[in-house]
């Protein structure tokens, strides 16, 4: 079963004159069958020159736990974090995984490319999906990118294929092979 770690609020409004956020999802579909410890995706984001900013009540022991399902990662202390969600084939987000899963299965049986019957195959045979949530119009250039690290990082070390909404899915090489910018999916 996985564990909840703390999860920074990204603000409710209270005054219904406020737009609510709009928010950019990412994803990654892994094929490697447990996703890695926190720690490693941490050390990974400072090798590349980024510095993530971790919620205070976060655990030191809870960085090596494989099990995890939220979190909330700082880029900059001025902006909203980037939720990141880990959902699995087993235990108790099962229902979450499922209905992603099959609605990209959907999607991408409506191409008949052959990049497209490759992202089908990624999607078919992922254990988990690594989800980021970005707050659209508070995400700065620099948010973007490390969004991009965490991306790479899922991509590299569980064999997954990158899909960003609005947009479509990316081959390792960062190459857009299935657009779906005209598509519903979100």
């Amino acid at each position: 079963m996985g564990k909840d770690l703390p999860i920074i609020s990204v603000g409710t409004s209270s005054s219904s004159s406020e737009q609510p956020d709009n928010f950019l999802y990412s994803r990654v579909f892994c094929q490697k069958e447990n996703s890695p410890p926190l720690g490693l995706l941490l050390e990974f984001l400072r090798s590349r020159g980024q510095v993530p900013i971790l919620p205070s009540n976060l655990e030191e022991g809870m960085l090596q736990e494989w099990a995890w399902v939220q979190v909330a990662l700082g880029y900059q202390r001025d902006r909203k974090p980037i939720q990141v969600f880990c959902v699995r084939d087993r235990g108790s987000y099962r229902d979450v995984y499922d209905q992603e899963k099959q609605q990209f299965l959907d999607i991408l049986t409506a191409y008949a490319d052959v990049e497209a019957q490759l992202a089908l195959e990624y999607v078919n045979r992922c254990r988990f999906i690594l989800t980021t949530r970005m707050v659209e119009d508070d995400v700065t250039d620099e948010g973007y990118d490390f969004n991009g690290w965490i991306l790479e990082f899922y991509q590299e070390q569980c064999n997954g294929i990158v899909q960003i909404d609005r947009q479509g899915f990316y081959s390792p090489k960062g190459e857009l092979i299935v657009d779906l910018s005209s598509s519903s999916e979100s």
